[in-house]
């Protein structure tokens, strides 16, 4: 017979979530100040409350401005698909909604954590269940000329992780290199995906 007790480190862990909760307040105004975690350290509990920072306020958060909008992506002069990427929740975090030329689609959410000065992509696709599907990517560069790239690890059944890397440069004419590729030891790299988004009218 399936037991469907929880074991009681689970029902401890619950509980103790749910005692933490009912600490937070129902609701927030909008003038309301940041509530101190039950777990932070004494320290930080002995300090007064701060006002919230928005995310359109806090420079972190504008890295992918440039790439905001709606695009038409091209390889050479064939358009491959179209783009569009948002802003979402407040300008907390940002979306991106691929659609290429035979219909199938992928997605990202970027988010960019003000603590770690880190920014993130997780990207789904319908066959996740295939090697390059699904992937997770961090930033690890910024250029001078506000291009931006991310780096993730593809796991195989075979032949080990593979890198997989994203670089987005704005071009002076208003639109968007992005350059693909792989490596399978962080030297030499080989060209996937090359194309120039260009906005649509």
């Amino acid at each position: 017979m399936i037991s469907r007790t929880p074991p009681r480190p689970l029902r401890r862990a619950r509980a103790f979530g749910l005692a933490a909760l009912a600490t937070l307040p129902a609701t927030v105004s909008a003038d309301a100040t940041v509530p101190v975690h039950p777990l932070a350290a004494p320290e930080a509990r002995d300090r007064p409350a701060r006002q919230a920072a928005s995310c359109a306020d806090t420079p972190g958060f504008s890295t992918l401005d440039f790439w905001v909008g709606e695009w038409d992506v091209l390889v050479g002069e064939e358009v491959v698909g179209a783009n569009t990427i948002e802003k979402i929740l407040d300008g907390c975090a940002v979306m991106e909604h691929w659609v290429d030329a035979t219909g199938a689609e992928g997605k990202s959410l970027f988010f960019y954590h003000p603590v770690t000065d880190t920014w993130k992509q997780v990207w789904v696709t319908e066959s996740a269940t295939q090697v390059g599907g699904l992937k997770e990517k961090t930033l690890i560069a910024t250029f001078d000329d506000g291009g931006v790239r991310f780096q993730g690890e593809i796991p195989t059944p075979d032949v080990g992780s593979i890198l997989d890397r994203t670089t987005l440069t704005p071009n002076p004419d208003g639109t968007v290199r992005q350059l693909i590729e792989i490596s399978r030891d962080g030297e030499s790299w080989q060209t996937s995906f090359d194309a120039v988004y260009r906005r649509r009218e």
